[in-house]
């Protein structure tokens, strides 16, 4: 039986002040396993990223508790919590992040740096060669194509070997063939490594290849279907 890496219990969170506050999650409940691949799927502004904030541990829920890999994220304080993020979890964002004065494999080695892992370095050029920009180690952000600064994002958030990955839109700014090859990418590492992903996405076609997706609509999990129909599917039924 696999282990459970992710979960949330009646999770609720509210963004804003006073009359210009939003309810964004309401009460949810998900359990994930450790090696699935899970697809955020839903309207804009039904909230689906700010649930993936949460379970990335950038956003506090008001009430409800958090466990990731058995770390109840809900109690910790902020140096705690960044100590554990460091560690645990991975990120990829739609637009990169990518420091811009730094070269590839420096992007790559900072969180390995600021968790003052042996090595760093070494294990950037490894992580680096194995999404295939081997030859763009000292290349800056501003030299690489768009879907090679995603490489270096994706090998970013894997250098510190997280158990959970997760991805906004991974490849919500690139064209259609890049955007495959990223999400095969992505997809390969998490099976060869045995991460949990957990991605958020419009594509239906991206959140079709998790292993199981669910459904967010004003804040609520409305949907939870494993190995059933895929969205796409969903969409035209």
């Amino acid at each position: 039986m696999r282990k459970t890496i992710i979960e949330l219990k009646k999770a609720d969170l509210t963004l804003g002040n006073a009359a210009s506050s939003v309810h964004v999650l309401k009460g949810i409940d998900l359990t994930v396993q450790e090696g699935e691949a899970l697809g955020i799927v839903g309207p804009s502004g039904s909230g689906k990223s700010t649930l993936l904030m949460v379970l990335a541990g950038l956003e506090r829920l008001d009430s409800g508790e958090i466990h990731i890999n058995g770390a109840p994220l809900h109690t910790l304080g902020e140096d705690a919590l960044a100590e554990f993020r460091g560690k645990n979890i991975g990120i990829v964002f739609q637009s990169f992040h990518l420091i811009a004065n730094m070269t590839a494999l420096e992007n790559v080695a900072l969180p390995l740096e600021l968790a003052n892992t042996r090595n760093a370095f070494d294990i950037a050029r490894r992580e680096l060669e194995a999404v295939g920009l081997g030859e763009r180690l000292k290349h800056y952000p501003g030299q690489l194509s768009g879907g090679e600064q995603q490489r270096v994002a994706i090998a970013r958030a894997l250098a510190p070997s997280p158990s959970v990955l997760i991805a906004d839109e991974p490849t919500g700014n690139l064209d259609s063939d890049t955007g495959r090859q990223i999400a095969d990418l992505l997809f390969a590492k998490q099976a060869e490594r045995g991460t949990t992903l957990v991605l958020v996405t419009h594509d239906a076609t991206l959140a079709a290849r998790c292993t199981r997706q669910i459904r967010v609509h004003s804040g609520r999990l409305v949907t939870d279907d494993e190995n059933s129909q895929s969205y796409a599917e969903a969409q035209r039924a």
